[in-house]
């Protein structure tokens, strides 16, 4: 049965420091041995800073590395970026200042090494520090996710794609979340973290998992060794089926977690957490699917009184289903696949998920 751990936690650094000690101190005296090459794995999607509610926050970063460092062991902090220079990442997230005099090392994921991942997919490449270290410890954020629900700890090992590979791998499991979730669960197989923790203390809602989301305070730590425990747990503690997360789902599938979860902490639900609102990605018949797709399921629309024509979008889009003109962005509704990578590093805010109203008016014939 695996433990999860769930600890009430603000981002005050001493008592911070003492909770994620006693998470990372159930492993044992001797899981992190002196020249351990530990690598630290954060959620940096974007440039923003911590109270936004999108990166892991530099201090859970700073109490984890710390606690790694004490045991002798050497430390990389890694994560690929959605957008923006890493430089850019580590400044406006305030990472470069907050791990200012501790021993480590701050890099982005650059070079990679294939790694195979099973059926569909073979061998895909992967960062080579996150396959070449000794162990890993994953630093999750809770956020929600526009096309995956949440990001939680398995998504959070996407990450370890480098750069414009990730929308890559997008575009190649099409508008199937299912498929999508296998992929990321494969990923996390092969990566195999040591220790997941979710930071929840500040969280993401809504629109998520970039800065259409909005910020909630939850001061919650979630964390374990079985990542798929984890995740689950917060599942559970959001008032969300688990098998509703597909990443969760598919590992079920998989056979890879049997479902056993000890709680050491306080599971109380959160009532009221407000997720993004899914729709089927492919409906209807071939003939019927061009409709379909454009004015009936739901699909990236801009807000062009926000769009600020940066780019992020249209150069991050795995299916380059996004041009633009003067006036503002415009998709190709029969080329978007519904990754929603466009959400995630808008930095404006000007993109969202919406269902048209014919999707609207079929779904409230079907229920009623």
């Amino acid at each position: 049965m695996s433990k999860v751990f769930i600890r009430q936690a603000g981002y005050d650094p001493p008592l911070l420091r003492q909770r994620i000690d006693e998470m990372l101190d159930s492993m044992g005296p001797n899981w992190i041995a002196p020249g351990t090459r530990v690598l630290i794995k954060p959620n940096l999607l974007l440039p923003a800073a911590p109270d936004k509610g999108i990166v892991t926050h530099p201090h859970v970063v700073r109490a984890v590395a710390a606690h790694v460092l004490d045991k002798g062991a050497r430390v990389q902090i890694s994560d690929s970026s959605g957008t923006g220079s890493f430089r850019k990442v580590v400044t406006e997230t305030r990472y470069k200042e907050v791990l200012e005099g501790l021993d480590v090392t701050l890099t982005p994921f650059e070079a990679s090494v294939d790694a195979d991942i099973g059926e569909p997919y073979g061998r895909i490449p992967i960062a080579r520090d996150a396959m070449e270290a000794d162990l890993v410890i994953n630093l999750a954020k809770l956020k929600t996710h526009a096309q995956m629900y949440l990001t939680l700890g398995v998504k959070n090992i996407f990450g370890c794609i480098v750069g414009l590979r990730k929308p890559e791998w997008h575009m190649r499991a099409g508008v199937d979340r299912r498929r999508f979730a296998r992929l990321l669960v494969q990923i996390h197989q092969a990566v195999r973290p040591a220790f997941t923790i979710v930071d929840g203390i500040l969280a993401l809602e809504g629109q998520g998992p970039g800065r259409s989301g909005q910020p909630r305070q939850l001061g919650l730590l979630v964390g374990g060794a079985n990542t798929h425990a984890v995740d689950k747990t917060i599942c559970t503690l959001l008032g969300l089926a688990p098998e509703a997360l597909l990443t969760y789902a598919e590992a079920r599938a998989m056979d890879l977690f049997d479902g056993q979860v000890h709680v050491n902490g306080d599971l109380k639900i959160i009532p009221d957490f407000r997720f993004p609102a899914l729709h089927s990605l492919s409906l209807g018949t071939e003939t019927l699917s061009r409709f379909m797709r454009r004015y009936v399921i739901q699909k990236p629309v801009a807000d062009n009184h926000l769009c600020k024509l940066c780019g992020e979008c249209w150069k991050i889009c795995p299916a380059t289903a996004i041009s633009h003109n003067t006036r503002g962005v415009i998709f190709d509704y029969d080329r978007c696949i519904r990754c929603y990578c466009c959400i995630e590093v808008c930095p404006h805010a000007a993109i969202h998920a919406r269902e048209p109203l014919l999707g609207r008016v079929r779904r409230h014939l079907i229920r009623d």
